[in-house]
């Protein structure tokens, strides 16, 4: 590699890092559940920052950002996966812009209900989208980053409007209303529960 390319490609990784907010260091110890406001409901997700901090440090910075309100699930295949975080239209971040993330595998199975990042061949390519497996896919397990699982609302997830067979391409998606951390109230109800 040149250095030409390798000082471009390192500038181009300090300027999409800048794009995103600073996580408060109380965002990352208050709480790794989130709740994302579907048009039927809330579904609640608990994050493994212990298993892909990486991962999860990028999810909760474009969630305080609010890069997911509006987003649409723009790909679901049944008994597969719903999968969201590429924008309609233009957000404040330009999510092409971001530099991607190592891939951080780990043991866990692809479940239903559990949340992984999206990417492309390239396992180290993750950068913004994510998805929810609707059914097991044995498959992913230990090719795609596990960043966390459905704690709750589930069926909401079965209920968005399928797409294409073969691409999961949905014609007229449903969208995030509001993605966000919970507040340390939900968080401990969770724990004690």
């Amino acid at each position: 590699m040149n250095r030409r390319m390798f000082i471009g490609g390192g500038l181009s990784l300090c300027a999409g890092a800048m794009m995103l907010p600073a996580i408060s260091k109380e965002a990352m110890q208050e709480s790794d559940l989130l709740e994302m406001e579907l048009e039927s409901g809330i579904v609640s997700i608990r994050l493994f920052s212990d298993l892909a901090p990486r991962h999860v440090e990028r999810i909760k910075a474009l969630v305080q950002a609010r890069f997911y309100d509006g987003m649409p699930f723009a790909r679901v295949m049944k008994d597969f996966m719903a999968q969201t975080g590429e924008p309609l239209n233009m957000t404040r971040i330009n999510p092409r812009q971001l530099p991607t993330l190592a891939a951080e595998f780990s043991t866990l199975p692809f479940e239903r209900g559990t949340v992984g990042m999206a990417r492309s061949r390239h396992p180290h390519s993750a950068a913004h989208q994510f998805f929810i497996t609707t059914g097991r896919a044995r498959y992913l397990d230990q090719n795609y980053t596990v960043l966390g699982k459905v704690t709750g609302g589930m069926e909401l997830v079965d209920q968005l409007h399928c797409g294409s067979h073969e691409t999961g391409a949905v014609l007229n998606p449903e969208l995030i209303k509001r993605l966000r951390l919970a507040p340390v109230r939900s968080v401990q109800q969770v724990s004690e529960s």
